[in-house]
C-alpha cells in the first residue's frame, strides 16, 4: 500500500463528515441479515451535529458508542430524560450563555431545520457530484457512498475545509446500504458512471435487486438518476423501467448533443407509455425505436434537454470519468425515473425484453489511464478468437 494512501486513511479518521462503519459489525448476523447501523433513521441528527462541528455548537458532535465502535449514537439530552442505546445519559444541550456567536448559530440551526430531503450518490468516488449538488442546494442533505477510502478522502477534505454542513460521506459497500437508511429517509438516488457489470445483472446498481433495496428507504415518489457513458447500462435500465411500468421523467442517449442522429431519438415518454411498453431501446426488437416520422407518442413528444426535463446540474457538473470519456468521444446518457412500484421488480433479462448480447456488442472500446478497460480487453480477445476459427 502506498504511503500516500496511508496518509489519507489516517486523515480520514479526523473528518466529522466521514462515517466509516465496521463491516464486521454489520455482518455479525450474516450477509442476509445485516445489522442496522446506529445512524439509521437519525441522519437529520447527524447533519445537525455536523453543522455545529468545530463551532459553538460542538456539544452536538458525533459520538461513538461502546457497543458499536465505528457507529454513531444520536445525541439525546439530560433535559429531556433521554438516554443512549445502552442507557448512557448524554450531556445537556448547549446553553445560550456558552454561545459566543448567536447569529451564526441561529443561522446554522435555521438551515438545519429547513432541510427536509436526503440525497444519495452511490459509487461517488471522489465525491464531485455530492459536493457540487450540496453547494447548489444548501436546503438538502447529500451523502456520497463509496468503499474506496482514498477516493472519499478528497471529497471529505473539501467538505471539511469549506465547512459544508449538508455534506456527508459513508464508506461502505453499496450492498450494505439498507443497514443505514430507514423507510422514507431518502428522496433521491444518483448513479453516476457506475460499473455496467456486463456479466452480473444483480451487481448492476439499477437492477431489480438494487431497486428493491432503494425502495425500502426512499420516500413515495422518490427519483433515481442514472448518468453514464455506457449505452449498455442505459438501455438495460430503460428496459427495467419499461417492464415494471416505472414513470420516466427524462431520457436521452446524448446529453451534450455530440451525435447529429440523436435529435430524432430524444423523446421523454409519459407514465402510460412506460406502462404499455412503448419505451424504445433496451428491448430485443430495434423496430420499436422512435423515428422522425413519430415525433409524438401517446399525444406527447418532449425533447429531452429542455430545462423542464433535465436539471441544470446534470450537464454543468462533470465527474473525472465523465471528462475522460467525453475526451474519447463517447456520448453521455441520462435517465431519471420514479421508483414507485407495487410488488417485486421483474428482470428484463429473465423476461426476454433486453437483448444482452446486442447491447454489449455496441459498447465501444474504453481507455482508462492509457490502457484498455477490462471489457475492451475481453472484446478484443473474443474478436481475435473468432478470426482464428
Amino acid at each position: 500500500m502506498g504511503h500516500d494512501k496511508l496518509r489519507k486513511f489516517a486523515e480520514n479518521e479526523t473528518f466529522s463528515c466521514l462515517l466509516q462503519p465496521s463491516a464486521q459489525e454489520l455482518l455479525a448476523d450474516g450477509y442476509f441479515n445485516l445489522r442496522d447501523h446506529a445512524v439509521k433513521g437519525h441522519w437529520n441528527r447527524f447533519f445537525d451535529s455536523l453543522a455545529g462541528a468545530g463551532s459553538p455548537l460542538q456539544d452536538f458532535a458525533l459520538r461513538a458508542h461502546p457497543s458499536q465502535p465505528d457507529g454513531w449514537a444520536p445525541p439525546v439530552h439530560e433535559a429531556t430524560g433521554g438516554h443512549g442505546p445502552a442507557g448512557e445519559t448524554l450531556p445537556p444541550p448547549v446553553q445560550e450563555s456558552k454561545i459566543d456567536d448567536i447569529d451564526s448559530c441561529s443561522r446554522i440551526a435555521a438551515v438545519a431545520g429547513a432541510r427536509t430531503d436526503i440525497v444519495l450518490e452511490l459509487g461517488c468516488g471522489k465525491g464531485e457530484y455530492t459536493i457540487a449538488l450540496a453547494e447548489r442546494h444548501p436546503e438538502r442533505d447529500y451523502i456520497g457512498v463509496d468503499i474506496k477510502g482514498a477516493r472519499l478522502w478528497k471529497g471529505a477534505k473539501y467538505a471539511t475545509e469549506h465547512r459544508l454542513p449538508n455534506v456527508a460521506f459513508l464508506r461502505t459497500r453499496v450492498e450494505f446500504i439498507t443497514a443505514f437508511f430507514a423507510p422514507g429517509e431518502v428522496s433521491e438516488v444518483w448513479l453516476t458512471f457506475s460499473d455496467p457489470q456486463f456479466r452480473s445483472e444483480n451487481s448492476r446498481l439499477s437492477s431489480p435487486l438494487f431497486l428493491e433495496r432503494y425502495r425500502s428507504f426512499m420516500k413515495p415518489g422518490g427519483v433515481v438518476h442514472l448518468k453514464t457513458d455506457s449505452r449498455f447500462l442505459h438501455e438495460y435500465t430503460r428496459a427495467v423501467c419499461e417492464l415494471n411500468g416505472l414513470r420516466i421523467l427524462a431520457c436521452t442517449i446524448d446529453l451534450y448533443g455530440m451525435s447529429a442522429g440523436d435529435q430524432a431519438d430524444r423523446q421523454s415518454p409519459p407514465a402510460d407509455c412506460a406502462t404499455l411498453g412503448i419505451i424504445r431501446g433496451g428491448t430485443a426488437s430495434e423496430a420499436q425505436r422512435w423515428g422522425p416520422a413519430q415525433p409524438d407518442v401517446c399525444g406527447r413528444g418532449l425533447p429531452v434537454g429542455s430545462p423542464a426535463e433535465i436539471p441544470e446540474e446534470v450537464r454543468s457538473v462533470q465527474t473525472f470519468y465523465e471528462k475522460l470519456f467525453l475526451e474519447q468521444g463517447y456520448p453521455i446518457t441520462y435517465l431519471s425515473f420514479v421508483i414507485d412500484h407495487d410488488g417485486p421488480y421483474r428482470s428484463p433479462v429473465e423476461a426476454g425484453t433486453f437483448d444482452t448480447d446486442y447491447w454489449r456488442s455496441v459498447e465501444g472500446p474504453r481507455l482508462l489511464f492509457g490502457h484498455d478497460s477490462a471489457e475492451t480487453r475481453r472484446q478484443k480477445l473474443k474478436e481475435a478468437a473468432a478470426r482464428d476459427e
